[in-house]
């Protein structure tokens, strides 16, 4: 996609890391990703998928033991969690946690002000709120609930999803956002990354899948099999077709 910035949006380059205890889990990962540009990762489990999303937004679980993270052109490589949050990445997580005794809309404003150093009235931000949820197809009352307290699998993952069109970050992943959805929880959750994403043309996203029916809703522009630490394969929708007609296999 040619978007006209002279530098790539996220660069991933040779990349290895390990657990605390020296396991090797990535074996030298490289990803770019341009402006506007949506990724798919794919790989059966215990490929690095999840991990990689950690060394990402810097998880302190994982050791960095070569390569190189860029975003907008700075070596992010030894940033922390919180400061790249704060400089525009942002992560889905697979299983959302739950925040016993803090609302979603409370959550938002310290998150936001975090983010961008600016302080929002509960009223300024109820109304961002109330409009991104309408178009999320959230129910308002979200808003004054505790964050995923009682929420079901889809509801938690569309407030995933609100988090991402609040807090406007650069580059998004998601890790599994499909996981344990069904068929029309997975729809609404695709919709609403499509509805950020036409309110944010520029914004990156790598989602990582298991799973081809997901993509068959975002269409994405590249497409990364992930095996044993390494991507051995990029390619466009094809090559999750392959995927789903042939399994891992074909690609090892």
């Amino acid at each position: 996609m040619n978007t006209g910035f002279t530098s790539p949006l996220f660069e991933v380059e040779g990349l290895h890391a390990t657990t605390l205890d020296g396991t090797p889990i990535l074996r030298g990962v490289d990803l770019v990703i341009g402006h506007g540009e949506l990724h798919a990762l794919m790989g059966p489990n215990g490929s690095g998928k999840s991990t990689l999303a950690a060394v990402l937004l810097g998880s302190p679980e994982y050791l960095v033991t070569k390569g190189r993270i860029r975003f907008r052109g700075d070596d992010i490589t030894d940033w922390s969690t919180d400061v790249r949050g704060k400089a525009g990445i942002f992560l889905a997580f697979q299983y959302p946690l739950e925040i016993a005794g803090v609302s979603v809309i409370n959550f938002l404003r310290q998150s936001l002000s975090a983010r961008k150093g600016i302080d929002l009235s509960v009223l300024e931000l109820r109304l961002s709120i109330m409009e991104w949820m309408e178009r999320l197809g959230m129910d308002p009352s979200f808003a004054d609930r505790y964050v995923n307290e009682g929420f079901s699998g889809g509801e938690k993952k569309r407030n995933e999803i609100l988090q991402m069109a609040i807090l406007e970050p650069e580059v998004a992943i998601l890790d599994e956002t499909d996981s344990g959805l069904d068929i029309d929880a997975l729809e609404v959750v695709a919709n609403g990354v499509a509805e950020v994403r036409r309110d944010r043309p520029e914004l990156g996203v790598l989602t990582i899948t298991h799973y081809q029916r997901l993509l068959n809703h975002l269409r994405p522009d590249v497409v990364h099999i992930l095996i044993d630490g390494r991507i051995v394969e990029c390619g466009g929708v094809e090559t999750a077709e392959r995927l789903d007609s042939e399994g891992y296999g074909s690609f090892r």
